[in-house]
């Protein structure tokens, strides 16, 4: 009977890992350098969050995962790979487009994906390809998805309310809030369930990883974390309702209901992590060749670490340079004269789209032939983070707002005369002071620098292509509306289709005057 003798875990490092670990730390401390202010917006939104809380861990766990190959690793020799400067080049150029027009998702992603890839230019694609799973989970570290929140209420919407219906409970919806007899409710962000989505794919990720070695198992498990939250927070908020309904508003109605949900979700998820154990499989024992202990050639890496710096500080030299456009930053707004339309006095509505921050905003009301018609421009300049044109906070509802809600929304084909005809968002209105309470026709559109949209990926390209031309980012919304009573329903629209047609000049022009101000 013999016995293996294993060989002891030596503490120091493997000579041939020195230099280029102590390469990969100068970089990646060089890189945090550089880009600390995105570094920085990103860990603060992970503090003021709760739906990206998570992030905190994933550092760390990614560390781990890492630590846990060390005895893999040390049997490999790291090579120095010039080709991930390229890509490096390439994700520069996306972070100095995201900081042009002020996008955190996009520079933060930019600046994960920098890291990750300063791995595999300093120790080799082989290398990196052993611990890809462990980089690749750095990207939770980036706080995008909220941009599925819209359709996630609207999906959760639509399941309430035809579960209610299937029980024999009738159901009046408009948009996001529903009627039962026993009480109104709406769908607002917090029942999106995107928390529950985000959660559930990072730690349903990370336990297939874990557990499977199987491609095809780890894949399954993952479509299953990412499924299993959106119709768990379907039947959470169909029983929530219920309840509700049930306990004559007295359960589930507070605070309580979403207690109630994250508990529902919590057994969800033992329930997913239970049953996937059952399918875990052992993992597999790596077999490498040890490296030869010698040291990669010191002028290559040192090279390669002083290129990639080089590449890395590009971006922020070209930010610095780009945009010298010396518009004042306080500008006045006037309301524009309308050759046919009469200024009126008196308020249209209490309504008002949201917009954070702007430079100046304007807000008026004309009549013609007593039709009445309000306009509201929200003009921006100087563009940073905390006011931008495009901003999840720049709404013409909140979901919480207690006196107005979003109906429906839809897409619009205006003429604007010598400006062609360009599509623009069409939303209906209600108030919810009861059945008097007045709706209304919105149809918004985005001014930039002379362009028309109503695209979002629209204004940021055409802000980037205005800024990197030294012409500045201003930009404006553009929001016209009426009431649209059930005398008045069958002329909302081409009431407003008209204004635009007629004034559209006297309003860019009042938009370009307000653009060409100076200091």
């Amino acid at each position: 009977m013999s016995q293996v003798m294993q060989e002891p875990v030596r503490a120091a490092v493997p000579q041939q890992w020195r230099q280029p670990l102590a390469a990969l730390l100068l970089l990646l401390l060089g890189l945090g350098w550089l880009f600390r202010d995105t570094l920085t917006s990103m860990v603060l939104i992970w503090e003021r969050s709760e739906t990206f809380a998570h992030a905190f861990v994933v550092p760390p766990i990614a560390l781990w995962l890492i630590w846990r190959r060390r005895h893999e690793l040390a049997l490999m020799q790291p090579k120095p790979s010039a080709i991930f400067l390229v890509p490096l080049a390439v994700l520069g150029l996306g972070w100095l487009l995201g900081e042009l027009v002020s996008t955190n998702s996009v520079t933060q992603l930019m600046v994960v994906a920098m890291i990750v890839l300063a791995v595999p230019a300093v120790l080799g694609s082989r290398v990196a390809g052993h611990i890809a799973f462990p980089l690749g989970f750095l990207f939770f570290c980036v706080p995008i998805g909220e941009f599925m929140m819209p359709m996630l209420m609207e999906s959760t919407a639509d399941f309430t309310v035809m579960a209610l219906r299937a029980t024999g409970i009738p159901v009046y919806r408009e948009g996001l809030q529903f009627v039962i007899p026993s009480g109104n409710w709406s769908v607002v962000e917090a029942c999106s369930g995107v928390r529950y989505l985000i959660a559930s794919l990072m730690v349903g990720t990370l336990f297939a990883y874990l557990n499977y070695n199987s491609m095809r198992r780890r894949w399954v498990f993952v479509g299953v974390a990412i499924a299993l939250p959106i119709v768990a927070n379907w039947l959470r908020a169909y029983g929530i309702v219920l309840l509700g309904h049930v306990s004559g508003n007295t359960l589930a109605v507070g605070v309580d209901h979403l207690i109630y949900g994250w508990v529902f979700f919590g057994i969800v998820m033992l329930a997913m992590f239970m049953i996937g154990a059952r399918w875990s499989q052992p993992e597999i024992e790596f077999k490498g060749e040890r490296a030869a202990s010698a040291p990669p050639a010191a002028g290559h890496l040192w090279l390669l670490l002083l290129a990639a710096l080089l590449i890395l500080a590009l971006p922020r030299l070209g930010l610095s340079r780009l945009d010298h456009y010396e518009g004042a930053r306080e500008l006045n707004l006037s309301a524009p004269s309308l050759a046919s339309w009469a200024r009126d006095s008196q308020a249209l509505t209490t309504w008002s789209p949201v917009f954070e921050n702007p430079a100046a905003q304007q807000l008026a009301v004309y009549a013609k032939d007593g039709r009445r018609v309000g306009l509201h421009l929200a003009y921006y300049r100087h563009q940073g983070y905390d006011s931008k044109l495009i901003n999840s906070q720049n709404v013409l509802v909140r979901s919480h707002d207690k006196a107005w809600a979003r109906v429906a929304d839809s897409v619009k084909a205006v003429d604007f005369g010598t400006a062609g005809v360009v599509s623009v968002r069409g939303t209906e209105i209600r108030g919810l002071a009861g059945a008097a309470a007045p709706r209304l026709l919105a149809l918004q559109f985005y001014w930039v620098n002379g362009h028309l949209t109503s695209s979002d990926l629209r204004v940021k390209l055409y802000t980037a292509m205005s800024r990197l031309q030294g012409q500045g980012d201003d930009s404006a919304a553009v929001t016209v509306y009426t009431v649209n009573s059930a005398e008045n329903g069958q002329l909302a629209e081409p009431l407003l289709q008209q204004f635009l047609r007629e004034n559209w000049p006297a309003i860019e022009q009042a938009l370009q005057s307000s653009r060409h101000q100076r200091p």
